[in-house]
């Protein structure tokens, strides 16, 4: 049956209009003013927005990490994600050292094939690139859908790259039509500093803080633009968190470069005094730290400008008897925090009715640059016809209060705990079927689809 969402208003980048969508199978097949209902599954969207489906393009579900795993599966975490109005998530599958890419695929397919919710991809993080993984690089755009490569440049002896290593793989992405993507950190000042400061003693979790400075995030950010310049491939900086940082891609600009900036909501919500409460501030400890005040005006200000173009969450969560693995010591707490389901409703409370961005900047940051910049737009991140029909029914005036009793995130504590909200996300469509109603997800494990991506250079 034919799905109609009526008298809403439709917000997306670049409009703001009231409007009815038809919906046919999975698609959007008709956008105007009272079209009919004959035949119709009818919703009344009177009084609220009707925005495209989030996309966060920076999670990790079911991810083994320091000796544990993040506790969220696909199937809770894109649950999660429904709940909280984003309908597409990109993960990460990390390639072993000594292991090929497609043995990382065939790994993290058999964890998230027939299990996820929600839609989803996967960006491919090359840990090792030598002779064997360049020849891998084609496969992966041209048949895998798989368009973009995450980078570490901190992490040595598990996930940190050389330079050198950097230059080929950008190279040979550039070749292939795709994107490299990095965790921007100087991993070897940073261990200098870990081994310093334990050493010396100093083991609670603001040490973690203290041993990743904005210097470290802002060299490595400096340092990776211009390798992006010199190949001319394309290049996005994953969960930038200050504005050392930020003036790095400034000055790229000046060099008429354009390097594609994410930061995520807890770096524009939350500051780094949140380390100085003894173990507690464990449920914090994640890379690159929270930063400070300054760091989070400069960081909405970039949105506004258009230098940070996405806004994520590198959701990680470990449960607190995950994070007592670092209890004597930071260097061990499992890097993470959980968020995947508060992103949507943070950012439209704090950027849109706080003041702070306009209802189209939301969508544009929220959902339609993640799907330009990683292949996907216009099948996904808008409103049109012939996109998939992921919306999302929001409330902008409802207020209520985040909790850990009532959040569907598979962790047993809330890095948010207490936060009161102004907007609440409604109803949740995606591809054509009601997938959140009256705060129950009527899909099953197993709906979630893949999403092949195109090529960078088709649409950047």
């Amino acid at each position: 049956m034919p799905l109609l969402i009526k008298n809403g208003r439709i917000i997306t980048a670049s409009e703001d209009m009231q409007a009815d969508i038809r919906i046919d199978g999975e698609v959007i097949t008709a956008i105007g003013r009272n079209l009919p209902e004959d035949g119709c599954e009818v919703i009344d969207a009177n009084g609220l927005l009707v925005m495209p489906g989030g996309i966060d393009p920076h999670v990790h579900l079911d991810m083994p990490f320091m000796g544990t795993s993040s506790s969220d599966s696909y199937e809770t975490g894109t649950r999660a994600a429904l709940h909280g109005g984003t309908t597409m998530v990109i993960d990460f599958i990390l390639q072993k050292q000594g292991n090929s890419l497609k043995d990382a695929l065939t790994e993290w397919q058999g964890r998230a094939n027939n299990n996820c919710v929600g839609d989803y991809s996967f960006h491919m993080a090359v840990t090792d690139y030598n002779d064997e993984t360049k020849k891998e690089i084609a496969h992966f755009v041209d048949n895998e859908g798989i368009t973009s490569f995450k980078t570490f440049m901190a992490y040595k002896g598990a996930l940190m790259i050389d330079d050198r290593q950097m230059i080929g793989l950008m190279e040979e992405v550039k070749r292939c039509g795709g994107l490299v993507t990095v965790h921007a950190t100087n991993g070897d000042m940073i261990d200098y500093l870990v081994a310093r400061h334990r050493s010396e003693g100093k083991r609670a979790p603001i040490y973690h803080y203290l041993s990743q400075p904005e210097v470290t995030e802002a060299e490595a950010s400096e340092r990776f633009a211009a390798m992006s310049r010199y190949t001319g491939c394309p290049g996005y900086i994953v969960h930038l968190t200050c504005e050392g940082a930020l003036n790095a891609v400034r000055e790229a600009a000046k060099c008429n470069q354009h390097v594609f900036v994410e930061t995520c909501i807890q770096y524009l919500l939350l500051d780094a005094s949140l380390y100085e409460q003894d173990f507690d501030g464990a449920k914090w400890v994640m890379s690159p730290p929270l930063r400070e005040k300054k760091d989070q005006e400069t960081l909405w200000a970039g949105i506004n400008q258009g230098l940070v173009n996405v806004v994520a969450t590198d959701h990680c969560p470990f449960k607190w008897e995950q994070k007592l693995m670092g209890k004597d010591d930071f260097s061990k707490i499992p890097n993470g925090h959980p968020a995947i389901e508060h992103r949507y409703e943070l950012l439209f409370s704090e950027g849109v009715n706080g003041g702070r961005i306009t209802a189209n900047k939301f969508v544009e940051v929220a959902c339609t640059n993640p799907a330009k910049i990683f292949g996907m737009f216009p099948r996904k991140g808008t409103i049109g016809i012939g996109s998939d029909a992921d919306i999302v029914l929001f409330d902008p005036n409802e207020e209520h209060t985040i909790s850990v009793n009532d959040h569907h995130m598979n962790v047993d504590y809330s890095a948010y705990e207490g936060r009161k909200l102004k907007g609440r996300v409604k109803t949740v469509v995606l591809r054509g079927q009601v997938a959140i109603d009256k705060n129950e997800c009527r899909l099953q494990k197993g709906y979630g689809q893949f999403i092949k991506r195109s090529k960078v250079t088709d649409h950047i």
